[in-house]
């Protein structure tokens, strides 16, 4: 999910390219990537140290570079003092950049989520100057958590139902509708909000059914009609933290539960905080996640945390095969 820490969390990028291409290695600051491609580059904008987000891009997915820092916590006024910017996501419309940021930490006060505006992919933003999304209703959310099959029990401390992060926008391409889908950890409730066209301004809450097993870091993309809702579940820092998904008929579900794609093996960890991407030059899919490396146990863990890409299958039926971590595939 999140949690960035001071003097943060060396990461490294992991990439398949071609089926005969061996393993591709390079190397950044961040976790909780997002991802989206512009202008013939992948572009990952990832958490870094609570004070700024920054864009990262590659045009080979060979070499990468620090592009541009789009946000810092002193251009972000209403935030108030001692707070730290998170999981960032960025979306193209309206022929502009809008990146969605979270602002925690949650207790004691409410989390919330911010948008600015971008000129361009690598920036420059400006900040709305207001929050999009609150925790303030926290007692107002009735919404639980459905079963997990394998009876994982959601994070947090159970004070508020509701916690404002991990935001992720995402326009229908049936209906063009704007969906910004948020929430996770404490409380481990998704909520949905339709935005306006200006993509600043909320318009309405939408009823959304809670995914099993769901924690935080949602993601949501479509493929041949279906819709694809994947999330982390279990502990941000521990070995029990993975991706799992449901699919849907439509963006808001009934949810059908497919299972895990990401999970632990004896070499990397809490795999997470993830994004679909789908490379217009090759029509293959990618995710982008974050994990621990060179950790033992099953923590908490407390060193760095690493961004890894790995290529998506998807079988005849639909459904996403697993993940191998160390392959990539």
């Amino acid at each position: 999910m999140r949690r960035a820490r001071a003097g943060l969390l060396a990461a490294a990028l992991l990439l398949l390219g071609a089926q005969d291409r061996p393993p591709v290695r390079s190397v950044f600051e961040g976790a909780d990537p997002s991802a989206l491609f512009a202008d013939g580059e992948l572009w990952l904008y990832p958490t870094a140290d609570g004070l700024h987000l920054d864009a990262w891009s590659s045009r080979d997915l060979r070499h990468w570079r620090d592009r541009a820092t789009l946000l810092r916590r002193e251009d972000v006024r209403w935030i108030g003092p001692g707070r730290q910017l998170w999981a960032p996501h960025m979306q193209a419309a309206n022929g502009r950049y809008y990146l969605y940021y979270a602002v925690g930490p949650q207790e004691p006060l409410p989390s919330r989520i911010g948008v600015a505006v971008c000129d361009t992919e690598a920036g420059p933003c400006r900040d709305s100057g207001h929050a999009l999304i609150t925790g303030a209703d926290a007692g107002a959310v009735t919404a639980r958590p459905a079963p997990c099959p394998d009876a994982m029990p959601p994070t947090g401390s159970g004070r508020f139902h509701f916690e404002a992060i991990d935001p992720m926008v995402f326009v229908d391409p049936q209906s063009g509708q704007r969906l910004l889908y948020a929430g996770g950890s404490n409380g481990s409730v998704l909520r949905v909000w339709e935005l306006a066209p200006d993509m600043v301004t909320a318009v309405r809450e939408l009823p959304v059914a809670q995914p099993p097993c769901f924690t935080e870091g949602v993601w949501m993309h479509e493929r041949g009609g279906t819709y694809y809702l994947s999330y982390s579940s279990g502990h941000w820092d521990r070995a029990d933290y993975s991706v799992r998904y449901a699919t849907a008929p439509t963006p808001l579900g009934p949810w059908t539960y497919r299972g895990t794609i990401l999970h632990a093996d004896a070499r990397f960890k809490g795999p997470g905080h993830h994004a679909f991407v789908q490379d217009p030059r090759t029509g293959e899919w990618l995710i982008a996640y974050h994990r621990w490396e060179d950790e033992r146990g099953d923590g908490p863990y407390h060193d760095h945390r690493h961004v890894a890409l790995a290529r998506v299958h998807y079988r005849a039926d639909g459904t996403v095969a697993p993940i191998d971590m160390e392959s990539g595939r």
